[in-house]
Formats: structure tokens, C-alpha cells, sequence
């Protein structure tokens, strides 16, 4: 497939700043909205105390949106990613808008109707984070590793933001009358309004920028079939004679299984960053820390500082001499993460606050950086439809660390009598 135009070495680089500032844009919408759901997370107390929110609604999020990247990364070269990640940020931008419309019919009241109906709509939104970081990260899994780096920033830009307002709103609404539901209605118009953002970024800006339509050429060139579409909205038109050859191409690549086992270490690695992470982070950091003396404001500083930090994080490997490329070393820095476990437990039942902060600090700082380190490192080396289907497997990875993860978490609910 020639187009000798998009090819060129001047032409490569053009853009390519704007496209990072898009693609942290896109990360940032592509969570924002579930984000900003755990972060009003001491409002669904108030609202459904007897439901455990935070864990409810995590556990209805993680089957569908695993069962969902499934069935995308076994179908991934067949799938347009246009249409995929375009279904993927609409879904997002309905489903949070109807969370905020469920709120406004209830008026804010509990019960059990309410509570399937947050449950329904959180489904949908496992349902879209399939699409659009199986997608996304796909696609740009064959570009520039700063473009990965910029959607991972994004991802964790959502959190440390939403954990941010949180804090604002707590200050602000805290002594008003509802001061809680006008904090999350606020969350959820401006997750709405991103979510609207996001589609426009992608479906009308992202695909026009030179470096992303010079990227998608080469991936084209290599018997890619998934770039077609956003090609031609790019202004890109695609040969149609080509297609016995892209069939040829396509052959030639490795096989989704040949993949997943020259890179098992490192979806064992993110599934286990994932488990770690998710059977600590939320749900044990709104139940199972005790009771200090920040009150109520102690649940929304933790999850605040593990926004944070991994966020933070995420942009060390902007410094050469700090990444970690080496598959052993990334292992035993993965491995060595579950010592979090029993020093979460003695500080909760032992430890001051302080002590708690710093642990839920590391815990984000060594999630970010480590996630960054394995889905920039890991592409290298392959043509563009198999960099993309590698990132599909690996984010599958992610969601079942995350769905394992959920699952332990309620093991802290268990024992939380010892608490």
C-alpha cells in the first residue's frame, strides 16, 4: 500500500506534540467518568449503606468489561478500531449522562431500585472501557511510545483530578443542605462534558494529524486492516487492489497465541499489578482503615494521594536513566509489590494515619510507573498488526488482574470484623 506523501521523513514528526496533548486527552476521557464514580463513593454510602457501593458496583464493572475485551482481542484484526473506539466514548458519554439523569428522577434517594439501576449503568461503562483501551492502546501500540505514555497519563490524570474536585466540593458543599449530591451532580456534568469531548478528538482531530495518518500508513502498509477507516477520515484513500497482498501481510504476522507466549512474563506482570492494586484500592481504603482523626475526610485523602502519585509516576520514564526495561528486573519490581499486602493490614489495624497516607502513596507511584514501563517496553520489535494485537492481549491482562483483584478485595470485607 504506497502513499508516499504521509511517508516522508519531514512529514513524520508533524504534529506530534498536538498528538501527545490529544492522546492524554483520550486517556483522560477514556476514565473519568468511572473515576469520578468511586471518587463520589461517601455519597453512595450515604445513599445505599447497606450495599457496599464501592465493591458492588466495581465487581458489576470488571465481568462485563472483561467478558467484552475478550471477545475484542480474539477478534481484533477484524474489528474497525474507528467505529470501536468512537462506540466505546458515545457509550461513555450516554452512561454518564444517565447516571446523572438517574439522580435527578430519583432525587437522590436510596433504595434498592436506584441502586440496580447505578449497578445497569455501571456495566455499560465496563462495557465502553473495553472498547476504548483495548482500542486506543492498540492503536497507538504502533506509533510512538510517548503517544502510550500520554493515554497512560491521561488515564491517571482522570483520578487525580476527580480526587482533587472531590476534595473542593467536600470544602465547598460539606455544611450546605445536600451538600454530597451537589458535589457528584458537579462530577458527573464534567465527565459528561469530557466524554462529549473525547468523541469529537478522535473521530474529527486525531485521524487529520501527520504523524497519527503517517503512523496508520506504515501499520497499512504491513497488512494492517484495522487502520482503513481512519485512514479515510484522515483524507487517506486506501487501494483495493491491495487487499490480496494485505491478506498475504496478514499471514505473515504472528498468531494472537505466538504473541501471548514470547510475552508472557509481561502479561503475567500486569495481571499481577492489577490484583494487587484492585484488592486494596478502593474498596479497602473506604472500609477496612478505621477511624482517625481527619473523620470523614480520611477515605477521599487516600484515594486523592493514590491519584496522585500515580499520575506522578507515570511521567518518571521522561527521565532516561530512570526506566525499567529489563524483563527480569520488572518482575521481581511486580513481585516485590505484594509485601503492600501485610503492611496495608498492620497499618490499619496498628498504624497511624500518617504511616497510612505513605503506603497509599507507594502503592500508586509503584502502579503507574511499572504499568507504563511494561506497555511502552513491550511492543518493540513487531510489525504494527501485531504491536496491535499484542496490546489488546495485554490490556486483557489488565482487566482480569482488575476483575481478580475486585474479587480479593472483598476478602478485606470478611475479616474486616478484626479490624
Amino acid at each position: 500500500m504506497t502513499i508516499a506523501v504521509e511517508t516522508e521523513a519531514p512529514t513524520r514528526l508533524e504534529g506530534k506534540h498536538s498528538a501527545m496533548v490529544v492522546c492524554f486527552f483520550l486517556g483522560f476521557g477514556s476514565l473519568v467518568s468511572w473515576n469520578s464514580m468511586l471518587t463520589i463513593g461517601d455519597y453512595y454510602y450515604q445513599l445505599f449503606p447497606k450495599y457496599h457501593p464501592s465493591r458492588v458496583l466495581t465487581l458489576v464493572y470488571q465481568p462485563f468489561a472483561l467478558g467484552t475485551m475478550a471477545i475484542l482481542a480474539y477478534n481484533e484484526s477484524k474489528i474497525n478500531t474507528r467505529k470501536r473506539n468512537i462506540f466505546g466514548y458515545t457509550l461513555f458519554f450516554a452512561s454518564t449522562l444517565l447516571v446523572l439523569v438517574l439522580d435527578f428522577a430519583t432525587s437522590g434517594k436510596g433504595g434498592i431500585g436506584p441502586f440496580i439501576g447505578l449497578c445497569v449503568l455501571s456495566a455499560c461503562f465496563g462495557v465502553a472501557d473495553a472498547h476504548v483501551q483495548g482500542g486506543m492502546l492498540g492503536d497507538l501500540s504502533f506509533m510512538c511510545p510517548e503517544f502510550i505514555q500520554s493515554f497512560l497519563g491521561g488515564l491517571a490524570a482522570s483520578g487525580a483530578l476527580a480526587s482533587g474536585l472531590r476534595l473542593l466540593t467536600k470544602v465547598s458543599f460539606e455544611k450546605t443542605h445536600n451538600g454530597l449530591r451537589k458535589g457528584a451532580t458537579l462530577f458527573l456534568a464534567i465527565s459528561t462534558f469530557f466524554e462529549f469531548l473525547c468523541i469529537l478528538l478522535y473521530a474529527i482531530v486525531f485521524a487529520k494529524l501527520p504523524i497519527v495518518k503517517y503512523y496508520r500508513s506504515k501499520a497499512a502498509s504491513e497488512g494492517s486492516k484495522t487502520v482503513s477507516s481512519d485512514l479515510a477520515a484522515g483524507g487517506i484513500q486506501t487501494n483495493s487492489n491491495q487487499g490480496l497482498e494485505d491478506d498475504a501481510k496478514q499471514l505473515e504476522r504472528l498468531s494472537n497465541k505466538q504473541l501471548f507466549f514470547q510475552n508472557i512474563d509481561y502479561a503475567i506482570g500486569l495481571f499481577l499489578i492489577y490484583v494487587l492494586t484492585l484488592s486494596i484500592f478502593p474498596g479497602f481504603l473506604y472500609e477496612n482503615t478505621g477511624t482517625h482523626g481527619l473523620g470523614s475526610w480520611y477515605a477521599p485523602v487516600l484515594i486523592a494521594m493514590y491519584n496522585v502519585w500515580d499520575l506522578i509516576s507515570r511521567y518518571i520514564l521522561l527521565i532516561e536513566s530512570l526506566k525499567l526495561e529489563s524483563r527480569k528486573g520488572l518482575m521481581i519490581a511486580i513481585l516485590s509489590r505484594f509485601l503492600f499486602i501485610p503492611a496495608f493490614y498492620f497499618c490499619a489495624k496498628y498504624g497511624d494515619k500518617g504511616w497510612m497516607i505513605l503506603l497509599t502513596s507507594l502503592l500508586g507511584v509503584s502502579n503507574g510507573y511499572l504499568t507504563v514501563c511494561v506497555l511502552t517496553v513491550a511492543p518493540k520489535g513487531y510489525k504494527g498488526p501485531e504491536q496491535n494485537a499484542l496490546a489488546n492481549l495485554l490490556v486483557l491482562c489488565v482487566l482480569c488482574g482488575l476483575f481478580a483483584g475486585v474479587a480479593l478485595d472483598w476478602l478485606w470485607l470478611i475479616g474486616k470484623e478484626g479490624f
